[in-house]
């Protein structure tokens, strides 16, 4: 990864934290390393008085040249983040709550102002789909 995608990706993970946090989310961890990979941002949010522990995959792009970002999440990517989810869950094993995937998509420069900002909620691969 060369330095100028690595401070595009940190910057793009700088964003979507402070996103969620001012969408009503608490950040407890970012960077998670796990060896089958990272967890961007692991999240705790209320929804219906429930807490609900939210993985976020933060996917950010200065440009739309190779696709938008949240078509990076490939099913290669998916299936790397369940099992380091998995890793996550039996690491803390006091966490007893409802979890789901969140894929934040950060389209925009850190030179620049005012990215764009794509929150997608509880996704899941299609054809996992029920």
């Amino acid at each position: 990864m060369s330095v100028d995608t690595s401070k595009t990706g940190q910057w793009g993970e700088d964003i979507a934290a402070e996103y969620l946090k001012n969408n009503g989310y608490i950040v407890l961890t970012r960077n998670f390393h796990t060896p089958m990979g990272e967890i961007d941002i692991v999240a705790l949010k209320q929804i219906a008085n429930v807490s609900c522990l939210v993985f976020v995959e933060v996917k950010t792009r200065t440009s739309q040249k190779y696709g938008y970002p949240e078509e990076a999440v490939s099913r290669k990517k998916w299936n790397h983040l369940q099992t380091a989810i998995q890793y996550y869950l039996e690491s803390h094993p006091d966490i007893s709550v409802e979890w789901y995937v969140d894929v934040i998509a950060i389209l925009g420069h850190p030179d620049q102002e005012n990215p764009q900002i794509q929150h997608y909620q509880n996704v899941v691969m299609a054809d996992e789909r029920e």
